[in-house]
């Protein structure tokens, strides 16, 4: 890997910037550490015309949000033919979606909690669409991340202001039942759970604020639960990460309910890598150092499987198409 240039995607157009700021800025600085080749590539709208520039053999994608962890940059990698970090296209599609991943975790059996989805037609009769679902209840745009735009909803009242900022992020949301209890992420690296992490915020909820203010928070590594409950909460994380073909490292939310069941609340296939990053934390604990995670990740890049197969269909056409062709010349 040493020999190979390693371009670190970081920025974004997404209301994560400056958090993949944060991330890219770490993972840089640890790689270099490390004696690898890497650059920072600051993402854009032109980000086309500075992967072809420079050139790079892997892209390490440290994007959070929109056009970053949706599977945009993947694609575009995917047809540059550079290899990089991280879930496939379609993984990382189906996870930003909080809807979809919501759907494919029931089909496979995964406790989540109960939602429903609403777009701003339908905001016109919120009660309406709301209808007995109850309160508390969880309000969060359907595709971003860190916590922004989620806003907890006690009452009717409280509903449509918490809809309304929502759609300042999304045209579509996701109200979903709250779960009292502790909040708990377990990173999978590899297809495997390496450990998990307590969160319990000070104050409020383990809102954007919560997650980047240092100090704001207390983390329990290990989660304080039963060694039995930990081994489940573990099993559901892995199955919810292999339900959505994800690949390299996840971080998986979970509820554990006051009455101890797990729910699983979404699957973030780019987590964090700055000083308050939970998969730091997570892999820490397992013994992994940060340069050694970040270096672990890197060994995982990797293009689509499918990608090679569209590419030996065409190279297979092209070379009957040639046979073809000799076959018309020395007929003729």
């Amino acid at each position: 890997m040493q020999s190979r240039k390693i371009g670190v995607l970081l920025g974004g157009l997404s209301s994560e910037r400056e958090v993949s700021l944060r991330t890219g800025e770490a993972v840089l600085a640890a790689l270099l550490a490390r004696g690898h080749d890497a650059i920072p590539i600051y993402v854009d709208r032109d980000v086309d015309v500075a992967l072809r520039q420079e050139r790079i053999d892997i892209a390490f994608i440290a994007l959070h949000g929109r056009w970053g962890e949706d599977g945009c940059i993947q694609g575009l990698l995917e047809t540059l033919g550079i290899p990089y970090t991280g879930s496939d296209v379609l993984a990382s599609a189906l996870a930003m979606h909080k809807g979809k991943a919501k759907e494919l975790f029931r089909l496979h059996n995964l406790p989540t909690p109960a939602y429903y989805t609403l777009t701003a037609e339908d905001a016109t009769d919120l009660l309406g669409v709301h209808g007995d679902f109850g309160f508390p209840c969880v309000v969060k745009p359907i595709r971003e991340g860190s916590s922004v735009g989620i806003a907890i909803c006690e009452t009717a009242d409280e509903l449509l202001p918490a809809v309304e900022k929502a759609l300042c992020f999304d045209d579509e949301v996701l109200v979903e039942r709250f779960i009292a209890g502790k909040e708990v992420s377990v990173a999978i690296l590899d297809d495997r759970a390496i450990g998990a992490v307590e969160i319990s915020p000070r104050d409020g909820f383990y809102d954007y604020s919560n997650k980047y203010t240092k100090g704001a928070t207390e983390y329990f590594v290990p989660p304080r639960l039963s060694p039995e409950r930990y081994r489940g909460v573990l099993a559901q994380a892995l199955r919810a990460h292999t339900a959505l073909g994800c690949r390299g490292a996840t971080r998986v939310d979970m509820m554990v309910s006051d009455s101890g069941n797990e729910f699983v609340l979404e699957v973030n296939t780019l987590p964090g890598m700055t000083p308050t990053s939970l998969l730091p934390k997570i892999a820490d604990a397992a013994g992994i150092s940060f340069g050694e995670l970040c270096e672990h990740m890197l060994a995982g890049a990797t293009l689509s499987t499918s990608r090679g197969r569209g590419e030996r269909r065409i190279l297979q056409r092209q070379y009957v198409g040639d046979e073809r062709r000799e076959a018309v010349v020395e007929h003729h």
